[in-house]
């Protein structure tokens, strides 16, 4: 599992420049303007020998109490509280606020690994800024330009010495872990209870009732499971309720040490923006997913499971090669099917196809629909492989990998599908040059 790196300040100290040049491309939005990152933003980030995920922030102010500065503080608390490491973000320029003050007085309280970092230090003829923010109480301050990349190589250290050590799970690779993530409210701890036979987590009315992530092993015959429940998947206050968007740390965690996530829909409201984000994570960690559509009993009857799966079916487009189940956790209608489908994704995860089957398939494939020309020229596929599971990730050999089409990808991604299987996984296919 990754552990999470969260990058925490007031607006407009530069946490964007920063988390921009720790990713290695611009992927976060960077104005002049206090403010503008209000959602979170976050990347993988593999450079520096300790991989880790990296979270940008909207900027912190802890003492705003409504509006779109509340909504933020709240999403840096929770950023904070889910975290490994924090990157504290001053302003070398402005110098130390009250606000900066409060932060570093939630962060002691937190006792949360933190690195005190002082932005807009362009060089050591600046470094004098400094001094002033050793009235926090730190021992340690990183001066740095993120904008210039002066100090980023001790940041870099200093984030690698303060990374977790790698956990190997104690379970064994045998056992099945299954992560539930979805919004809140749409019934994931009571589906759990359900699968598991008993209350093994807390079930409430009110949205956020479960406050921390837990994992309960358990067996069906021979076959053994982790279920990881993601604490509702947003919980703390009021505000954090409605913050729905930030949901996305819980669900990075968890999908994270999973082997299959069941993403939970609720029947009644249907698939939100939500949900097609948390659907995204699944996708893009490359893990098997199963799509839960729960409160079925309290849809009107009128509406057929062939409606309700195509509409969810248009919102999570990019999940379309995951199965759909129907489910009441309250009756226990379709939660027994949920077990049967996970194995089946499972099954089909760590499937692996011949070379000898798969050049056939590719030759074949390929003489019915041939590459589009790449500047004039005949694009060749000539070998393929697959050189994994858990996802299936395929490599193949072109004269001009280049010239590989998004809709030939496709293309390939469909037949392999069509011809394989791989229900419920996605597919990665690498081209190469021949």
């Amino acid at each position: 599992m990754r552990p999470l790196v969260a990058i925490l300040g007031r607006p407009n100290v530069g946490k964007s420049t920063l988390f921009n040049r720790l990713v290695g491309f611009r992927k976060a939005i960077v104005e002049g303007l206090p403010g503008v990152t209000r959602d979170l933003n976050y990347a993988d980030v593999d450079r520096f020998g300790r991989p880790f995920t990296l979270i940008d922030t909207g900027g912190f102010e802890p003492v705003a109490r409504e509006g779109l500065l509340a909504q933020m503080a709240e999403q840096c608390r929770l950023a904070m509280e889910e975290a490994e490491v924090i990157i504290f973000l001053l302003d070398g320029k402005e110098g130390l606020t009250p606000s900066d003050q409060e932060i570093a007085r939630l962060l002691r309280h937190k006792k949360k690994r933190t690195l005190f970092v002082v932005n807009k230090i362009d060089g050591p003829q600046h470094e004098g800024r400094i001094y002033d923010f050793y009235g926090l109480g730190v021992e340690i301050l990183y001066p740095l330009s993120a904008q210039h990349n002066y100090g980023i190589d001790g940041l870099i250290t200093a984030i690698s010495d303060l990374l977790p050590t790698p956990s190997h799970e104690e379970e064994g690779p045998e056992a099945t872990r299954i992560a539930i993530v979805g919004r809140p409210n749409v019934g994931k701890s009571c589906l759990i209870n359900r699968v598991l036979g008993y209350e093994r987590v807390i079930v409430h009315e009110a949205p956020g009732t479960t406050r921390d992530a837990v994992d309960t092993p358990f067996s069906v015959g021979e076959r053994k499971y982790i279920l990881v429940d993601t604490a509702g998947i947003r919980r703390k206050s009021r505000i954090s309720l409605r913050l729905e968007k930030y949901s996305v740390v819980e669900a990075i965690k968890s999908i994270e040490r999973a082997d299959v996530a069941i993403l939970i829909v609720d029947a009644q409201e249907g698939p939100t923006e939500q949900d097609a984000r948390i659907g995204g994570l699944i996708h893009d960690k490359g893990k098997g997913g199963v799509v839960v559509v729960n409160k079925w009993d309290l849809v009107e009857k009128e509406l057929s499971t062939s409606v309700c799966a195509a509409g969810v079916k248009e919102c999570l487009w990019f999940l379309d090669y995951t199965p759909l189940v129907f489910t009441s956790a309250i009756t226990g209608v379709g939660v027994g099917e949920v077990i049967e489908v996970v194995d089946e994704v499972v099954r089909q995860r760590n499937r692996r196809i011949p070379t000898p089957q798969l050049n056939r398939w590719l030759q074949e494939v390929t003489e019915s629909h041939r590459p589009p020309l790449f500047q004039k020229k005949r694009v060749n596929l000539s070998y393929i492989t697959q050189v994994s599971t858990r996802p299936p990730t395929f490599v193949i050999f072109a004269n001009y990998p280049m010239g590989i089409q998004s809709s030939f990808r496709r293309y390939l991604n469909n037949r392999l599908r069509e011809d394989f299987g791989f229900s419920g996984n996605p597919i990665r296919l690498i081209f190469r040059q021949k």
